[in-house]
Order: structure tokens, then sequence, then C-alpha cells
């Protein structure tokens, strides 16, 4: 995110402030603070979940007076503006929706940077009433990557040998790849929310991290009771029934676990509000491997995954069930007895999200002939678009031992619209009959 602030700043000039949307307590405040105070002469944060009344008042009585405002908000934070040379960081901008009204007019005045931070941006009470500013460019922040975690954990040349492995499809070697998946099964537990990551870092307590977590789950149910005005109780539902949907070998959200005979019209807006709090992740059925996958998806067929595995771990398993240590050390040791399926698949789809991709699976049943009934975890489009060969199917397994049955007349039924296969599992690089075999770290890569 560092690199994409720089990236903006450089190019834009002044030309365009920058939104950064991302779910609660991903580091968008810190890493925006941090830029500012690295990058400009001054800066001046406004946290409008937290701002003063008499700041809201500048921003009503000097709407067209913008001398005046920034004389008044450089008293008030006691902060000398410099011309070109300074940032305004309007956080958690949801909070007050007119300041990002104004936006399209303090970029036009030129004389300083604008950064918006924010949460639910998107929920229709946070927009209404507002012309949304053209002079804004949106970009997500999700948790902590595979690759940031390893800096994290002071491991910095790594994830070069494995993107270099990929570039070339050769294996890592026994040693290198067992040292990749022993990261990668402390990023699955630990997951990428920073204070998590911290928190391990500092103390290697799985317990202390649990609580961190469980810190963090609380605050999205109270956002929830708070925010999903109307509609609270279905969003709380489809929130703690996630780890049980996610248990089952068939991963399609299935209604029924909400209310007997629920439709999806009755939720559709439950599953909207928690994808655009960041939440969860969705992953929507398309009914052909075209190169336009939204122009084919069925949006009443889908998976729900979490936003971050770590907080799915959590959520899943009660404090008071399990102790924390125990948990933990049982799912490094891999001896904890449940569908681990639950937790790779989530993690290849929040890595996958995280690399920009939108989610998409592939499902199909039919009665009549068993070779049209088929199942594709998840579908990608290559980066470069050609006239055919475009889609990329994944399958991810979690044990050793698996087949590819569906991948298998997927191929054959779709064979001229897909570019390689790829099997996501836990052994090292292997490619055999057309089907890249990856280990699960390099989801990130494809």
């Amino acid at each position: 995110m560092y690199q994409t602030l720089m990236k903006w700043k450089q190019e834009e000039q002044g030309r365009k402030a920058l939104m950064i949307d991302g779910a609660r307590r991903v580091g968008k405040s810190y890493i925006v603070e941090e830029f500012a105070r690295n990058e400009y002469e001054s800066y001046i944060l406004i946290n409008f979940a937290h701002v003063e009344n008499e700041v809201l008042g500048f921003f009503e009585d000097y709407k067209t007076d913008y001398d005046a405002l920034f004389m008044h908000l450089s008293l008030f934070y006691r902060v000398k503006l410099h011309e070109r040379n300074s940032l305004i960081i309007f956080d958690e901008i949801q909070f007050y929706p007119q300041a990002r009204a104004a936006i399209k007019y303090l970029v036009a005045d030129g004389r300083y940077d604008y950064i918006e931070t924010g949460s639910l941006i998107s929920i229709n009470q946070n927009v209404k009433d507002i012309l949304l500013p053209s002079e804004e460019r949106h970009v997500k922040m999700f948790p902590m990557d595979f690759e940031e975690f390893l800096w994290a954990m002071g491991e910095d040349m790594l994830m070069p040998y494995i993107e270099d492995c990929f570039a070339k499809m050769q294996p890592l070697g026994q040693a290198f790849h067992r040292r990749a998946m022993d990261y990668f099964r402390q990023y699955v537990i630990v997951g990428g929310m920073p204070q998590a990551v911290q928190e391990y870092v500092t103390t290697k307590s799985f317990e202390r991290v649990d609580a961190e977590k469980r810190d963090i789950l609380q605050l999205y149910r109270s956002d929830i009771r708070k925010y999903a005005t109307g509609y609270e109780s279905k969003v709380a539902r489809i929130f703690d029934t996630l780890p049980g949907q996610l248990q089952k070998h068939e991963k399609k959200f299935k209604l029924s676990a909400l209310k007997e005979r629920a439709r999806f019209r009755e939720y559709e807006s439950s599953f909207l509000w928690l994808e655009d709090a960041m939440v969860i992740n969705v992953c929507y059925s398309a009914s052909e491997p075209s190169v336009g996958l939204r122009l084919k998806l069925d949006d009443s067929t889908l998976k729900c995954y979490m936003g971050d595995t770590g907080l799915l771990i959590s959520l899943a398993f009660d404090e008071k069930t399990i102790e924390s240590e125990e948990l933990y050390r049982k799912l490094m040791l891999d001896k904890l007895e449940i569908n681990k399926g639950m937790l790779v698949e989530n993690v290849v789809a929040q890595m996958l999200r995280s690399s920009g991709h939108e989610l998409y699976f592939f499902s199909n049943y039919s009665k009549e002939n068993s070779e049209d009934t088929m199942e594709v975890d998840f579908l990608v489009r290559k980066a470069t678009v050609s006239s055919r060969h475009n889609i990329i199917p994944i399958e991810v397994k979690s044990s050793t031992k698996y087949t590819l049955t569906s991948l298998g007349k997927f191929r054959k039924k779709y064979g001229m619209q897909l570019a390689s296969s790829v099997v996501l599992h836990s052994s090292d690089v292997m490619v055999k009959d057309d089907v890249l075999y990856l280990p699960l770290y390099m989801a990130c890569l494809l």
C-alpha cells in the first residue's frame, strides 16, 4: 500500500484525491499517517470518528472560502500548511460524507494533496444526498498478504526465490519448500490483520494473537449492530454461520441454514453489506469460463469466505471449549480434526482477492449426464487476453491424496476456453499432463 501511495503522489501531483477502502483494523490510518510523516513537509489528520464539533463547524461555515478553511484547520491542529507539500487526511470519511463531497472543490483548489480512508463507504446512508467526486481515485486495502507476513517475520529472501521458481516452473527443493510451508501454516493461523501479526512477532503466543483477533471480531459485531440498519439480525446470522458453511464439503452458501425456505432476495442486501464492509469475500458462480466472467455470473449462487483466514479460525472455535494455545498447536502440527479444506480454500480466496482478482467458481449438476456434473473451486482470467485460452481453472487441495475428476471433465468440455489448469496443493512445483501443480503459497502469484 505504501508503494501505491508513492505512485499516486508522483503521478497525480494533486490532480486526484486518493480514497482507501478497507475493513476495520486493516491498517489504513497507520499506513497513511506513516506515509504523510515521511513524504510531506507537514500533514493534518482529521479523524471523523472522533472529530471535534469546532472542526465540523469549519466545514459548514467555510464551504466556499478555502483561505478561511485552511487557516482555521491550521490553527486548530497547530500545523503549518505548505502549498504543494502538505497532505490533508480525511480519516474514517464515512462518518462525515459532506467532507467527501467537498473533495471535488478542494482538489480543484490545488494547494494540497488529499487522502481519504474509510470502511462501509459504499453503504447507502454513507453516500446519501452527496455527489461522489470524480476527482477521487479508489483503491482497496486488504489484510497483509503472505509476502508482507514474511517481511514481518524478518524473512526477506524467501519470496524472491519463490517468485523465481514460479517463473521457471521449477521446484523449490525439499528444504526451502518445507520452510515456506512452515511459514505458510503460521500465516494461515495468525492471519493478516496487522495487530495480530504484530502480537505474534512480538510474543510468539498464539493465545495473545487469538485475543487480538477476538477483539477485532467483536468490533465487527458491534459495527453490524450499529450500521446494518434494518437488517442487523440477517447480517449477524450470515456472519456467525460462515464457519459452518465452509466446513461442509459442498461450500455453496445454503440459505436454509439461515431460515427454512429462505430466498436469496431476502438476504441479498445482507451479503452486500458484509462484502462492502470487506468482512467477507464473495465468490460467485459463473455459468461458463468465458473471458467476461462477470457477464456469466449467477449472483444467487455464491460462496462466502472470511476476509481474513486468521479471523475465520477465531470465529470458528468458541474460546470456552478449547484453550487457544492447544488449538493452535494442533493446527500447526496438522493434528486437529477439522475440514482443512475450509482453511486452505479460504486463504486461497483471500490471496487471489488481494492480488486483484474478482472471485468466481464453476458448478454444474446434471441428473441425465454424469459427465456434466462438475465443480471447479476458482476461475481467474489470465493477465493478457487473447482470442482463446483465457481462463485459468484452479483446484485447491488440502491433503496429499486427491483426485481431479471434476477438473478433467471441465478441461474436456471447455478446453478451447482454458489456459493452463492449476492445482494448488501442499507439495512442491510439478508439471504433468498440462496441469501446473503449485504449492499453496504460490496462489498470490497467479
